[in-house]
C-alpha cells in the first residue's frame, strides 16, 4: 500500500507537468465538447445529453490508450521506470497508481462538461451523479488497464502508435461515441456489440438521459471490471522496465486476451439484441427531447375551446407552452419553427374500439399472412395517420403483451396500444366462433388468449384478477345473443356482474359489446364505464339514454362496422379507395379484398352478412339521442372487421357521425378528450395545455368546418417527435 501510495503521489506530479496528459484529460474532450456541441446543435432538446456522453467516451478513450499506454512506453523508453527497478517491488502498485491517477484526473473533465453542458445549454444536472461518476470510474479504469497492456507488448513507440490506432479508430467510430448507432445498418450494429466503447455510450446515455442506476448497468459495469482484472494481471507479467527487453510478436495477442470479456458479452447481446434495442430506446428518447414552435397555427385543444390564430411550444416530449395570439420568436426559445398557417393543430385522434388481430380484408395468399407483423404494420398505420391512441378491445393476450413491450417502450415507432385482452362471453357465445376457421390443433390455444367464460361469478373473479396481474388496460364483456341462424349463447348477467364489479375494485374501466337495444339495458344497469355499438337494430329506450348521461356511461357506437358490413355484403368496396386506406394497407390486402367483394368463393359469406340486422340509420339515430341527451360520446371504429381498415379509422368515422348530424366541434372532442377521458389517459393527453404530452396532429385547413379536413395530414408529433411518416414503414 505504501509503494502505490508513493506512486499514485510521483504519478499526480509528473502528470501535471506533463503537457500530453494534461491535454488528452483536459484540452483534448473539451475540443470535442464544443465541436460537437455547435454540429449536433446543443441547445436543442436533449442532445447536450448526446454530447457530453459521446465526448465522456471519447475522452475515457484518449486517456486510456494514450495517456496512460504511450506515457508508459515513452517512460520506459526514457529510463525512468529503470530507476524504479532497483526498488523491492513490484509492476503492480507502480499499474495500479497509473491507471487511480488517471480516473482521478479525468473525473474533473466530467465535472466540467456537465456544469457546461448545463450552465451555456440548459442540460439537466443528473439526478443520479452517484451512478453517473461510478460508471466513468470504471469505463476510465478499464480503459487504462487496456492501454498498460499495449504498453507491456510493443518494443518502441512506433510499434505502440500502430497498435493503439487498431484498437482505437474502430472504438471511436464503431461505438456511438462519433456516429450514433441508429444511423448504422443492422449488420453494422450487431459488429458494435463486439466493440468495448459501445457499452461506455450505451451505459452513460442511459444512465444520463433515461435516469438509470449503476445497477441497471451491471453487465457493462461486469464487464468493464473483469476486463480490469484481466487486463492488469496479463500487463504486470508483462510488464518491462527496460526498453532492452524484447518481446516477440505474437506477445500483442494478449491484447485481445484482455478484450475476452467484450467478445463473450458481444456475442451474447447480439443474440438477444439488448443492446441494440435500448440504443433503439435512447436514439427515441432523443428524438422526442426536440424543441419545436408550431406557429401560426388554428388551435382545436379539445375541451371545447379553438384559438383562432396562435402557437404551440413543444420541448423534450411535452407542452411547454399554448400561445393565444403573439408568441415569441423561436430563436429566441431554442426552438425550431413550424410555421402552420392556414393550418390546424388538434391532440393526436383516439379509436377506443379496434381489432389488430383481423385485418378487415383478405390477403391474396393467406399462407403468407403473419398476423403478428399484420399487427405492428398496424400499429405504424395508425400513427401514419394521426392516430395516435388505440384500444384493443379482444385480441390475443399474448399478442398485446409483446406489441406493447416493442411499442411502448419506444424500441418501435407507431401508436400507443392499450388493450383489454381476452373478452368475456358464454361458452358459445359472441366471441367464441372465431375459433371455428382454426385447425383443431389451434383452437384450445387460441381460446386460452382471445376468450374467458366463466361458469360461476368467484371464477369470473379469479380470471378478472390474473388480467389485472398483466397490467391489462381494461375489461371486456359481451352481452349480444345474434340473430335466428347465426345465433350466440348470451352471457349470464349475474356472472358479468361479477366481472364488472370485480374490475371496478381492481381500478379498470369496462367496456360491454351490445347487439340490441335489451343489451344496452343490461350494460347500463351492470355500471359499465362504456357502451360498445349499442344497437344496430333497434332503437335505444330513452330512460336508458337518461340513466347512461346520470352514471356517466360512454358511447361508442361504432358507426364504421355497420357500414362496412353493409357494404361487403353489397360487394361495394368504395371504402377502399380512400386515399389513406390505400397509403398505409398493403397491396396484397387490398387487391385480395376487392376480389373477395366480388369472387364466387365468397358469395355465401356476403349472402349470410346481408341478413344480419346492421342499420348505419338506426345506429345514427342512437347517436343523435345519446348525443341530444348528454352523454359522453367516444369514437371507436372496430377496425379489423369488414372493409374497415387499420389506419385512418377515426376520420371515417367522424364523417360518419356528421352526415349522421353531430356538429363537427363534439366528434372531434368525442376523437380527443372524451377518448382519452375514457381510457383514463386524459391527464397527459386529449388536449392541447401546458404540461401535457406533445402528442399531436396537425392537418391542412380547417375540419371544424370541414371535417374531411382530418385526412389532410401535415405532420404527426408522438410525444415531442415528428413522425417521420415516410419513413415508418421501413422500420427493422
Amino acid at each position: 500500500m505504501n509503494a502505490f501510495l508513493a506512486f499514485l503521489k510521483i504519478d499526480l506530479k509528473l502528470a501535471m507537468r506533463n503537457r500530453a496528459v494534461l491535454f488528452f484529460n483536459y484540452l483534448f474532450p473539451l475540443m470535442f465538447f464544443f465541436v460537437f456541441g455547435l454540429a449536433f446543435d446543443a441547445k436543442q432538446g436533449g442532445t447536450s445529453v448526446i454530447v457530453v456522453t459521446m465526448v465522456t467516451t471519447i475522452g475515457i478513450l484518449g486517456s486510456g490508450f494514450f495517456g496512460a499506454g504511450m506515457r508508459a512506453v515513452q517512460e520506459r523508453e526514457e529510463n525512468i521506470l529503470r530507476r524504479y527497478k532497483v526498488t523491492p517491488i513490484t509492476p503492480v502498485p507502480l499499474l495500479l497508481a497509473s491507471i487511480v491517477m488517471g480516473v482521478i484526473l479525468y473525473l474533473p473533465t466530467v465535472s466540467l462538461m456537465i456544469f457546461l453542458a448545463h450552465t451555456m445549454w440548459g442540460m439537466p444536472v443528473p439526478g443520479n451523479l452517484f451512478s453517473l461518476f461510478v460508471f466513468v470510474c470504471c469505463g476510465a479504469a478499464a480503459f487504462r488497464s487496456l492501454g498498460l497492456i499495449i504498453a507491456a507488448v510493443v518494443n518502441s513507440s512506433q510499434e505502440g502508435n500502430v497498435l493503439i490506432q487498431i484498437v482505437y479508430m474502430p472504438m471511436l467510430f464503431l461505438s456511438g461515441a462519433t456516429f450514433p448507432l441508429s444511423f448504422m445498418p443492422d449488420w453494422l450494429q450487431i459488429v458494435t456489440q463486439f466493440i468495448p466503447a459501445s457499452y461506455l455510450v450505451t451505459g452513460m446515455s442511459g444512465i444520463l438521459q433515461r435516469g438509470e442506476s449503476i445497477t441497471q448497468n451491471y453487465k457493462s459495469v461486469l464487464a468493464l471490471l473483469v476486463t480490469l482484472v484481466v487486463a492488469l494481471f496479463i500487463a504486470s507479467k508483462l510488464f518491462r522496465w527496460e526498453k532492452e527487453e524484447k518481446l516477440r510478436p505474437s506477445a500483442k495477442l494478449w491484447v485481445f486476451a484482455a478484450l475476452l470479456p467484450f467478445f463473450l458479452l458481444g456475442g451474447y447481446q447480439a443474440w438477444s439484441r439488448q443492446e441494440l434495442t435500448k440504443a433503439k430506446i435512447i436514439h427515441r428518447d432523443l428524438a422526442r427531447s426536440h424543441s419545436w414552435l408550431i406557429q401560426n397555427v388554428r388551435v382545436f385543444v379539445g375541451n371545447g375551446q379553438v384559438i383562432e390564430s396562435g402557437a404551440v411550444l413543444v420541448r423534450s416530449g411535452k407542452i411547454e407552452q399554448v400561445y393565444d395570439g403573439s408568441f415569441p420568436d423561436a430563436k429566441s426559445l431554442n426552438a425550431e419553427p413550424i410555421d402552420a398557417a392556414g393550418k390546424t393543430i388538434l391532440p393526436g385522434l383516439i379509436d377506443v374500439h379496434v381489432h389488430l388481430g383481423a385485418s378487415g380484408g383478405f390477403p391474396e395468399d393467406f399462407s403468407k399472412f403473419d398476423p403478428a407483423k399484420a399487427s405492428e404494420r398496424a400499429l405504424e398505420s395508425y400513427l401514419y395517420c394521426g392516430v395516435t391512441t388505440i384500444r384493443s378491445l379482444g385480441d390475443r393476450l399474448d399478442f398485446m403483451l409483446k406489441l406493447r413491450g416493442k411499442f411502448g417502450t419506444g424500441e418501435k415507432l407507431g401508436t400507443e396500444l392499450l388493450f383489454c385482452g381476452p373478452l368475456f362471453t358464454a361458452e358459445g357465445g359472441h366471441g367464441t366462433e372465431y375459433a371455428r376457421f382454426l385447425p383443431e390443433a389451434m383452437r384450445a390455444s387460441f381460446n386460452a388468449q382471445f376468450v374467458r367464460t366463466p361458469k360461476s361469478a368467484e371464477e369470473a373473479r379469479k380470471q378478472v384478477d390474473d388480467l389485472a396481474a398483466q397490467h391489462v388496460d381494461a375489461i371486456k364483456g359481451v352481452l349480444e345473443e345474434g340473430v335466428p341462424g347465426y345465433s350466440f349463447n348470451r352471457m349470464d348477467v349475474n356472472i358479468l356482474r361479477a366481472v364488472v364489479d370485480e374490475a371496478h375494485a381492481r381500478g379498470l374501466p369496462v367496456a360491454i359489446h351490445t347487439g340490441k337495444s335489451a343489451d344496452v339495458i343490461d350494460a347500463v344497469a351492470l355500471g359499465t364505464d362504456s357502451v360498445e355499438h349499442g344497437s344496430f337494430a333497434d332503437e335505444i329506450p330513452d330512460a336508458t339514454i337518461a340513466e347512461m348521461k346520470a352514471k356517466g356511461i360512454a358511447y361508442d357506437p361504432t358507426l364504421s362496422v355497420a357500414e362496412g358490413f353493409t357494404n361487403f355484403a353489397k360487394g361495394d368496396t368504395t371504402l377502399l379507395k380512400r386515399s389513406l386506406v390505400q397509403q398505409v394497407t398493403p397491396k396484397d390486402l387490398l387487391s385480395g379484398t376487392e376480389k373477395a367483394a366480388a369472387s364466387d368463393e365468397f358469395k355465401g359469406l356476403r349472402e349470410g352478412i346481408s341478413h344480419y340486422p346492421m342499420s348505419i340509420q338506426t345506429s345514427g339515430n342512437n347517436l343523435l339521442k345519446a348525443w341530444r341527451a348528454g352523454v359522453m360520446l367516444v369514437t371507436g371504429s372496430d377496425a379489423g372487421n369488414f372493409l374497415v381498415m387499420h389506419g385512418p379509422t377515426v376520420q371515417h368515422e367522424i364523417e360518419l357521425w356528421v352526415a349522421a348530424g353531430i356538429p363537427p366541434e363534439v366528434a372531434l372532442q368525442a376523437a380527443t378528450w372524451n377518448a382519452a377521458k375514457l381510457l383514463r389517459i386524459d391527464s397527459r393527453t386529449g388536449t392541447i395545455e401546458k404540461g401535457k404530452e406533445a402528442t399531436l396532429l396537425i392537418v391542412d385547413g380547417n375540419p371544424l368546418q370541414d371535417v374531411r379536413a382530418l385526412s389532410a395530414i401535415s405532420a404527426v408529433f408522438m410525444k415531442g417527435e415528428r413522425v417521420p411518416r415516410s419513413q415508418i414503414f421501413e422500420q427493422k
